[in-house]
């Protein structure tokens, strides 16, 4: 047992700091977004069995159809659709006489709103309500709530084919090191000991957890050793994806939360997880004994931060 020199208001051997919500990140990275929201009252969205159907009936609304994940589908692989229509083909948009049908009951959904800025909302029915999707390239994906009894919360590197709702958080535009460094024990110990919770679960805020994160300064400087550890991240990172394919793909009944349930993770998998920690622990130039080593050393360097800026 080592004796603390100074315990914090998050119970941790660290500086008195409060963190607070910010705006933007406290560091250079990419900025996290809420995903999509619809306001729709369910009129864009598709199950398998409605996709088929429509696209029976219609099958010229094919490019208008995209897959579509929130935090229960990330997690759970739960299989659903939505109708995506920014950009949308007028020409082939009036062809589809259903479609139309589900976007005027959009519409009539959002005149009935009590809050004006839905009706206003109205204006523009084909859309969902707040629009963040990159077109082209990769997305993080963070849902906004996760079990408390997962080791990493289960994050996403999804094509930007496939659109995320505000269920999750999102960073478009987003490259594995990103994404390595996320799914690493030293952020996930971060985000247990200053999110919020729902209940007994993770709360992921990304105002209070991802800003004010603080990000491995070794690998930001220009240098052969900051591009080799970055590149060993992000190989370690695909790793990870890599595992988590291989058991997604072969069983259908196989999920995230099976994969990141602890009586049933993966020996691949966790054995992938660590071999990242231990890059990333390497990128902070330090070597931790447990996650209180972790947020306090991260602590210090926040404390360090506010004090610059």
């Amino acid at each position: 047992m080592i004796p603390a020199k100074h315990i914090n208001c998050y119970l941790m051997d660290a500086p008195d700091i409060i963190i607070g919500s910010r705006n933007t990140a406290i560091c250079d990275v990419p900025k996290m977004v809420y995903g999509n929201k619809p306001t729709d009252g369910g009129n864009f969205f598709l199950s398998p069995e409605e996709r088929d159907m429509l696209l029976a009936a219609e099958p010229q609304a094919a490019p208008l159809i995209r897959q579509v994940v929130g935090s229960e589908e990330f997690i759970n692989k739960k299989e659903r659709y939505c109708l995506w229509l920014v950009n949308a083909n007028p020409v082939l948009l009036a062809s589809c006489p259903l479609v139309k049908e589900r976007v005027e009951k959009v519409r009539q959904m959002r005149l009935a709103s009590k809050k004006a800025a839905t009706r206003k909302k109205a204006d523009v029915p084909q859309l969902f309500d707040e629009v963040r999707q990159p077109v082209g390239g990769s997305l993080i994906v963070v849902p906004r709530v996760s079990s408390e009894r997962r080791q990493y919360v289960p994050i996403g590197f999804l094509p930007a084919e496939i659109i995320a709702t505000d269920l999750l958080n999102m960073i478009p535009s987003a490259t594995l090191y990103h994404f390595g460094v996320l799914t690493s024990r030293m952020h996930n110990a971060w985000m247990r000991a200053v999110c919020g919770r729902l209940k007994s679960d993770y709360r992921y805020s990304k105002d209070i957890v991802y800003n004010n994160f603080i990000w491995p300064r070794s690998v930001s400087e220009a240098s052969d050793d900051s591009e080799l550890i970055k590149k060993q991240i992000e190989i370690a990172a695909q790793a990870i994806l890599d595992v988590r394919k291989k058991y997604l793909d072969a069983d259908p009944a196989c999920t995230l939360a099976i994969l990141y349930n602890p009586e049933t993770m993966p020996p691949d998998l966790l054995k992938a997880h660590q071999h990242l920690d231990a890059l990333v622990d390497k990128a902070y130039g330090k070597k931790f004994a447990n996650d209180a080593e972790r947020v306090a050393y991260l602590f210090d360097l926040y404390a360090a931060a506010v004090k610059g800026a």
